[in-house]
């Protein structure tokens, strides 16, 4: 074999977070851009505008959100099993409000009534701010500890409400997540358009990004005055499935162990901090698409904060530690995630490099000329 299973379990966290970070950064300035939707567009044609600079990207945009979860799925079953029983209900919610924009996209433009068009763009609206707060709320719980047990088969035991998971401090991150997501959605809007739309979609997208740092730093210092897990005694990084057979404490600033033993680790956060103001800054200057590497690199320094504040700890248990899965005993086994990476390396090249050219081809800003010209082929 190629990697030994240590070293796979390695592999496979920073592939789910890798998939994670794509779907934020991709699919996320499509939620961003729905979310400005109804305020950065004035009329009917400015909303179609901002819709067809979306249009062609969404589809292809949703297959990392797909992905994330079919490895989610294969790589770590029992995540996968535990999560969906949690959080059953917030995703199921997720999921209903993401049905809004397939539908919404199609249907918005099928008919010329203003009554129509508005409560489409609304639903749009819902459809991305929904699910990007309940994403950020479910990463605030995972800090929080979610409150699930495993018995003796493995079988998680869900002991919480939907309403305990919409704590405060999970409202912050769901708030970071929204925020986060409108800057992204906000730079690329203003790399597409031009006249009212750019000038409104740069504003915008300036506001959210000091919002962004401004709830990144109040959630990092709460982080900090959090219970944290550390796992204790001897850990068999080679294990199988067993989350049962290893100890866990839980300790006062816990979190932020990982950050303490390896202080390189601390320029991850300070992306999150750094970028989002590089960003605004970019913006004020005109520079679009630099701006949305940079709003880019930021979405990956928060979500990377999380993850690496979170290791080895993918859903840590706050009704029983023990319960806790981590990269070393909650991961499929070393063929099963062999064989997935192999069709990662085949697979993963062919969705970078379709996206690149979708892209590439249909660069160039989308104007209201645009619109009234391709009336027969646009949103």
């Amino acid at each position: 074999m190629l990697f030994d299973y240590e070293t796979l379990k390695w592999i496979w966290w920073l592939l789910v977070g890798v998939l994670l970070i794509g779907f934020a950064i991709m699919d996320g300035h499509d939620i961003g851009v729905c979310a400005l939707l109804p305020f950065v567009g004035r009329d009917d044609s400015e909303r179609r505008v901002i819709v067809n600079t979306i249009g062609p990207h969404w589809e292809g945009n949703q297959v990392w959100f797909i992905t994330a979860g079919g490895a989610v799925f294969a790589a770590l079953p029992l995540v996968y099993a535990t999560a969906f029983s949690g959080f059953y209900w917030a995703l199921i919610a997720a999921l209903w409000a993401l049905f809004f924009r397939p539908v919404g996209f199609k249907y918005r433009s099928l008919i010329k009534n203003d009554t129509w068009r508005s409560v489409w763009d609304w639903l749009l609206f819902a459809g991305s701010v929904v699910p990007a707060l309940i994403f950020g709320v479910a990463f605030g719980n995972l800090l929080l500890g979610v409150p699930f047990a495993l018995d003796q088969n493995l079988l998680s035991m869900y002991t919480g409400t939907f309403w305990q998971l919409l704590t405060p401090f999970a409202l912050l991150c769901g708030g970071v997540s929204v925020a986060m997501l409108t800057m992204q959605g906000g730079v690329y809007l203003a790399h597409r358009t031009t006249d009212g739309i750019h000038q409104r979609a740069k504003a915008a997208a300036s506001l959210a990004a000091v919002l962004t740092v401004l709830l990144f730093v109040v959630a990092g210092f709460w982080v900090y005055q959090l219970d944290g897990y550390v796992l204790v005694g001897e850990i068999d990084t080679n294990g199988v499935i067993d989350p049962l057979v290893k100890q866990v404490q839980i300790q006062a600033g816990a979190w932020l162990n990982n950050y303490a033993d390896h202080p390189a680790l601390w320029t991850i956060p300070l992306l999150g901090v750094l970028m989002p103001l590089l960003t605004a800054v970019l913006l004020k200057f005109n520079r679009t698409l630099l701006a949305f590497v940079t709003s880019s690199v930021a979405v990956l320094g928060v979500i990377a904060t999380a993850g690496v504040a979170l290791f080895p700890f993918y859903m840590p248990s706050s009704a029983d530690p023990r319960s806790s899965l981590t990269v070393w005993d909650s991961t499929s086994s070393h063929l099963t995630l062999m064989i997935m990476l192999y069709a990662v390396v085949v697979l993963l090249p062919v969705v970078l490099a379709y996206t690149s050219w979708g892209y590439a081809v249909m660069r160039g800003k989308v104007t209201k000329a645009y619109i009234k010209e391709n009336e027969h082929t646009v949103y």
